[in-house]
């Protein structure tokens, strides 16, 4: 009986567990035991896999905690935990069977204390200075009168309210607002995607490309503004090539944003003022360089004026300047008859004298001679050589004339194309075209009508359709006519 009663082999009947069994009991009693939980610690080794998964580990000064964070908790981070940083995560304690570790799955991380923020926002600040972000030679310089001006901040805050009022009161100008969140973990990516979204505007598009970028945000303590020390805003900032001021802030506060900005201004009011000169100083200054302008003119004219009388006390009478010409013309007008008489003698004397020389027995010799020298060259010519040349010439003739014929022929048919691709371009960007879409033209009294207060001010008009023109405005029945052949391309369509 005792047999059948005692266990020979002790633990003989314990229960047997299989390994994927225990690692899930184990997951369930500490998934049980702890639920959501927060550590702190400094941040140990960081490792981002190819997936997108971020694995770093947490400790103090005797144990490491591994740490896990998904691909798609990274976006809600409002801090990425970065190695020697003392921070606080939050998440789930969970096991991993396969190899028999357990680890903490966080979804929210923050710096642990102030001074490690401050810590933080060194070793950030060394990093990007290193990188040359901060150099002056790279800093772009504002334009003086921008025509837009884009403002990325919360159009709910004063912020904005402060800076519309003072462009209006200085320099009124069209301002673009994108907003965004100015503290919490959007703020960052936000104020990024604005920066880039503005560079990324085109002149002449729909939406107006801004001259000028001013990234606003009002005062706060060191965590409200930290969105503006994140490294994705800071290289934002520097690579915008629209000028950028920062105005984060009060004026004690500083944030990375900055450092790499083209300007910054200590308040958001003051960075309205470094946007845009003040237009009652600009319209006195432009008044007061005309007036000297003004002066500047007259003063020359007169200084000219009693220049050119002071000269002209040292010139001569002009009475007296044409005495001595006028005794020279008379002294040559009584030698001129004389000359001319003594000039008719002397050629008559000449013609006698060469004259004599002359017989007809000379001048019949030379004949003579001229007419044997004749016969000998007549007798050397030959009409052959003449015909031949005249013949190859006459070919010659020939083929230009066919190579001319096909030239001027191939030239007009491409002229011909060419007009007719010409014509066809006329009638696709003709204003009849648009006409056909629905649009008219509007004329008064022969001239073109584009606005409102234009039409106003005329009592008839005459609008242009595509299959006439209709007159408004007159007695009786208005009367369609087909529009005139020689009508503009251009005018008010509608």
């Amino acid at each position: 009986m005792s047999d059948l009663l005692d266990d020979p082999i002790p633990g003989q009947n314990t229960p047997e567990y299989t390994v994927s069994e225990i690692s899930g009991e184990v997951k369930r009693t500490l998934e049980g035991s702890f639920g959501r939980i927060r550590v702190r610690g400094e941040v140990g080794r960081v490792f981002k896999a190819r997936s997108g998964h971020l694995y770093y580990d947490i400790k103090d000064d005797r144990n490491v905690l591994s740490c896990t964070t998904w691909k798609g908790q990274i976006s809600g981070l409002s801090v990425v935990p970065e190695e020697g940083l003392e921070v606080i995560v939050t998440g789930r304690l969970t096991a991993f069977g396969a190899q028999s570790k357990y680890n903490l799955n966080v979804d929210e991380v923050s710096v642990a204390g102030q001074g490690a923020l401050m810590a933080l926002l060194e070793k950030r600040k060394k990093q990007l200075e290193a990188e040359g972000l901060f150099a002056p030679e790279r800093k772009k310089p504002l334009p003086y009168l921008p025509q837009i001006i884009g403002v990325v901040t919360s159009p709910s805050g004063a912020v904005i309210r402060d800076i519309l009022h003072r462009l209006r009161d200085r320099f009124p100008r069209k301002v673009l607002i994108w907003p965004v969140a100015v503290q919490g973990a959007n703020c960052a990516p936000e104020v990024a995607r604005a920066i880039d979204g503005f560079n990324q505007l085109r002149p002449g598009g729909a939406l107006p490309r801004p001259d000028l970028i001013i990234v606003a945000r009002g005062g706060g303590s060191i965590e409200d503004l930290w969105g503006f020390n994140e490294e994705v805003v800071a290289r934002a900032a520097a690579t915008s090539d629209i000028p950028l001021i920062s105005a984060v802030g009060h004026e004690t506060d500083t944030t990375l944003i900055d450092y790499v900005s083209d300007r910054r201004a200590p308040t958001p009011t003051a960075a309205a003022e470094l946007a845009v000169p003040v237009r009652m100083e600009l319209l006195a200054w432009t008044g007061e360089q005309g007036a000297r302008l003004s002066r500047a003119a007259t003063d020359s004219v007169q200084r000219r004026t009693q220049r050119l009388r002071d000269l002209s006390r040292a010139l001569p009478r002009p009475d007296t300047l044409l005495n001595t010409p006028r005794q020279r013309l008379d002294l040559i007008a009584d030698r001129l008859t004389p000359a001319l008489t003594r000039g008719v003698q002397n050629r008559r004397l000449q013609v006698v004298e060469m004259s004599a020389h002359l017989r007809p027995s000379t001048l019949r010799s030379l004949v003579t001679t001229r007419q044997e020298s004749l016969r000998n060259l007549s007798s050397r010519l030959s009409l052959r050589p003449i015909q031949r040349e005249i013949s190859q010439q006459q070919q010659s003739l020939a083929r230009l004339g066919d190579r001319m014929s096909t030239a001027q022929t191939t030239r007009l048919d491409r002229l011909q194309q060419l007009l007719e691709s010409t014509d066809r371009l006329r009638e696709t960007l003709s204003y009849k075209a648009t006409l056909e879409r629905g649009y008219a033209v509007v004329r008064a009294d022969g001239d073109l009508i584009t606005t409102k207060a234009q039409a106003a001010k005329h009592s008839a008009l005459e609008i242009e359709f595509t299959d006439g023109i209709l007159s408004t405005g007159t007695v009786g029945k208005p009367t369609p006519r087909k529009p005139k052949p020689d009508a503009p391309d251009q005018g008010s369509l509608f």
